[in-house]
């Protein structure tokens, strides 16, 4: 009998030792996951106090033009330049989108090199830059600040919690950057499932990652948390237009081959930069005074946005609403808005391409629509044209189309979105063999690159 006793007790303490390590492990991944939801409740905190920054600047450009229409010429050369000055001189890796500088940190190897592109202290500058574009009438978004910023954030976070072993010892750098990012992209549109695409399709594009559940949770959690700040409200006015046209093959086929086109030379314009289409003799010059040449591209914006009746400035957000509302456009808008971001994009100063583009694309399907006589719903022209200049822009067509479909509520047209979007992002190929968001992230890790290299000479040298 004190035999069995004793097995008994030996049973029972094995029991209570085998059920303290599942509690203890179920302890460990509840307060992890208590500190992913935190890191995507700070993301979608930026990214609102972000968008809500981003909407009053867009309001003082507006004042401030009606106040006097000539104070564009003012306010675009010398904001321009002062702009591009500072970046240049103290925040070199906030310049352009943000996009291509996460890319870059994901494909860099681990170190130092990695983080320098998405450090918090630098990173956070480009808020109130893109804000003061948007003030001066920049064509720019927060789209892309949005993904940088929040790499940025979840990257800062997850080391502060491994640094006090709370919780992330699993996820590498990496991981956490692409939760940050793309779940800034699902926060500033209020589209949590295009966040999950663009994590998979954009930044994951010739880039080992993990996509474990934890990552994907990281990133929707983000989208529903400002879901739930904002409300589940479309970020552009919900569509209302035709769910199909006759002849919908060709129509699909029209918007595909004129924005894969247009989006891939918008691709190639970014990519190139400025110097690569001025005669020889002036491309050292443009190399030598990037703050004089950020200068003359504020005039020509100023022009652009005087031609179109102001419609170029900002993000576009108007121009959208208008075209959804089913009200035509200038048949010089879509080209305009092109340029005016091109120009915006050359002077190197902080802000995002993505919103601009679907303005663009928008632009775009209201010309198509007066050109063709009117014969169909201009709104569904629209639709399509927004996701297929995205797309060729981008080259991401299942990114593009989930993101116009979440912005707009346009679920039972995301089948003729992506038909679209896939067939202009072929085309788009022909012009610009390499994605805009991937060259530039090349140029951002040779920068890199360059600086490890000249920091181990230095060290040599002393040696």
């Amino acid at each position: 009998m004190f035999f069995n006793l004793k097995a008994k007790l030996h049973q029972l303490h094995h029991y209570l030792k085998h059920k303290g390590h599942q509690t203890s492990r179920l302890s460990r991944k509840s307060i992890e996951f208590i500190c992913l939801l935190c890191g995507a409740l700070l993301v979608a905190l930026v990214s609102w106090g972000f968008a809500t920054l981003v909407e009053l600047g867009l309001e003082i450009n507006i004042f401030l033009v009606n106040l006097n229409p000539w104070v564009a010429w003012v306010l675009l050369p010398f904001g321009m330049a002062i702009l591009a000055w500072f970046t240049q001189r103290f925040t070199p890796y906030v310049a352009g989108s943000g996009i291509p500088q996460v890319i870059a940190s994901i494909a860099l190897p681990h170190g130092k090199p990695k983080e320098a592109l998405v450090r918090l202290a630098q990173t956070i500058w480009k808020i109130p830059l893109t804000f003061l574009a948007m003030c001066c009438g920049a064509s720019v978004g927060r789209e892309g600040p949005s993904v940088q910023v929040g790499a940025a954030v979840m990257l800062s976070w997850g080391k502060f919690c491994r640094k006090y072993n709370l919780a992330f010892k699993g996820l590498s750098y990496n991981e956490l950057i692409a939760t940050g990012a793309a779940g800034g992209l699902a926060a500033a549109f209020n589209a949590p499932l295009a966040g999950v695409i663009f994590a998979i399709e954009e930044i994951g594009r010739g880039t080992p990652l993990r996509w474990e559940r934890r990552v994907l949770l990281g990133v929707l959690a983000a989208g529903f948390m400002l879901v739930l700040i904002q409300g589940n409200n479309p970020y552009f006015p919900r569509y209302s237009g035709a769910d199909s046209v006759e002849n919908v093959v060709l129509w699909l086929i029209i918007c595909a081959v004129v924005c894969g086109l247009l989006g891939g030379l918008f691709a190639r314009l970014l990519a190139k930069g400025l110097a690569s289409y001025l005669p020889a003799f002036m491309r050292g010059f443009v190399r030598r005074h990037p703050i004089i040449v950020a200068f003359i591209l504020g005039i020509l914006l100023a022009g652009l946005g005087t031609f179109s009746g102001h419609q170029t400035y900002g993000t576009g957000y108007a121009v959208v609403t208008q075209a959804l509302n089913d009200q035509a456009l200038d048949t010089s808008l879509g080209i305009s808005k092109l340029l005016a971001t091109v120009f915006t994009y050359w002077t190197g100063i902080a802000g995002g391409i993505f919103t601009p583009a679907l303005t663009t694309g928008a632009a775009i399907g209201s010309n198509i629509w007066q050109l063709t006589g009117g014969i169909v719903d201009q709104r569904f022209l629209v639709l399509l044209s927004m996701a297929a200049f995205l797309a060729g822009a981008t080259q991401s067509p299942v990114t593009s189309s989930v993101v116009v479909m979440e912005m707009t509520g346009s679920q039972p047209e995301l089948v003729w979105l992506l038909a679209t979007s896939i067939m202009a992002s072929i085309i788009s190929r022909q012009i610009c063999p390499k994605p805009f968001y991937h060259f530039a992230a090349g140029r951002f890790r040779q920068r890199i690159q360059e600086q490890i290299n000249q920091e181990q000479q230095k060290l040599h040298d002393n040696k």
